[in-house]
């Protein structure tokens, strides 16, 4: 099975790259997240027209999260279910093959002081315990999407100067860890402990592509029993290169089922 995640930031201006990827990868499950469109305005017709069947719950210029599969899911959750905030375009969870995928949209925090940061370690702690109640270690699962957390310095360039900012501060690198370590892996990390590799490369910063000053905050995880499966990951640089790029690019991970 071939799953991909992707930050689209904006399903409609990144529709080319998405049919061109489809084609050539020809993936089982492709999470989306920032499509940056509300459900009455979602391309379903231009990605229905490549094979895939399409689950997405989106809001007008924010967020967003979609699953294209090659499989009809066999069932579909929206956000979260613990009476707080659904933030239903920011988790979206189907069950393909018998097997969970949470496909998520973390929020990016804004600043350090700021109820939006507050928001985002409080959005761990629930994801944590949605966990708890959907899904169990020991069984296979996925969570994979825009996490907004470079973990470790290896995950972002020049890490010294950003120990203040909102995806590498020790706090939300701690709150995202304890989220993880419910039972996930990280299998970018199980095949490459060392590899220097980014998913993110800052619009703001035209050179930031060429110079490889970059993050790695999309991340693909797997329970271990799925983890051990895992046969290959890769990021694909194509589809940040291209002419109407996203600022992310796809990660994908193969598992051996």
């Amino acid at each position: 099975m071939k799953i991909a995640t992707f930050n689209v930031n904006s399903l409609r201006k990144r529709l080319p790259v998405i049919l061109r990827w489809l084609e050539r990868h020809q993936p089982d499950v492709l999470c989306l997240q920032e499509t940056k469109v509300q459900d009455e305005d979602f391309p379903l017709l231009d990605l229905a027209s490549s094979g895939y069947q399409v689950t997405f719950r989106g809001m007008k210029a924010y967020n967003g999260v979609a699953v294209l599969s090659r499989a009809a899911p066999e069932a579909v959750s929206y956000g979260f279910d613990d009476g707080g905030e659904l933030d239903d375009a920011r988790l979206l969870r189907v069950v393909i093959k018998g097997i969970p995928i949470v496909n998520t949209y973390v929020p990016q925090g804004f600043k350090i002081d700021s109820s939006k940061y507050a928001y985002k370690l409080k959005w761990f702690q629930r994801l944590r315990a949605y966990f708890d109640k959907h899904l169990a270690p020991s069984k296979p699962a996925i969570w994979c999407g825009d996490v907004n957390v470079a973990p470790e310095p290896l995950d972002v360039h020049s890490p010294e100067k950003h120990l203040t900012h909102v995806c590498f501060h020790e706090d939300v690198r701690r709150a995202y860890k304890e989220t993880v370590s419910w039972g996930f892996v990280d299998v970018f990390r199980k095949l490459y402990p060392d590899r220097l590799q980014y998913t993110f490369w800052d619009y703001r910063q035209p050179s930031s592509v060429k110079a490889n000053k970059g993050w790695r905050i999309d991340h693909i995880l797997a329970t271990k029993p799925l983890a051990d499966k895992c046969k290959s990951v890769e990021v694909d640089m194509r589809p940040r290169r291209a002419a109407t790029a996203s600022d992310h690019t796809v990660l994908w991970a193969e598992f051996a089922i």
